[in-house]
């Protein structure tokens, strides 16, 4: 039970998260390191991107693909948790120890997400 309470929260994480990126879209420009092109269409691309892994992973069929998804849409946007712990000033209401926290967390998350790739025993509940 536990097991799969984790899951949906771990889910509902990523689809919550994507669908701010249409809420609060100023936020992850900031977020963007000035090198990347087209902030708000990549804001919008990754957070599409979130919410169908979300749902994605509650499906067991679907579920390890999206985990692997997860994995590299967080190695992927690690740049912009790095731009936000090199710029402090552009995240006033942030405190610096939460974006220097941020960064191993994000290690943390890739190896809860990398729990979701493996098969699982044929007496185990699907979670």
């Amino acid at each position: 039970m536990l097991r799969v309470l984790a899951k949906v929260l771990f889910s509902f994480a990523f689809i919550i998260g994507g669908v701010n990126h249409f809420i609060d879209s100023a936020l992850y420009i900031k977020m963007m390191p000035d090198y990347m092109p087209m902030h708000l269409e990549l804001v919008y691309v990754s957070g599409v991107i979130e919410i169908l892994l979300g749902v994605l992973l509650m499906i067991p069929k679907t579920q390890k693909l999206a985990a692997w998804g997860i994995i590299f849409l967080l190695i992927a946007i690690f740049p912009a948790n790095l731009h936000m712990y090199n710029n402090p000033e552009l995240f006033p209401e942030i405190p610096p120890l939460v974006l220097a926290i941020r960064l191993p967390i994000q290690l943390i998350i890739i190896y809860w997400a990398y729990r979701y790739t493996k098969r699982k025993a044929p007496n185990e509940l699907r979670a």
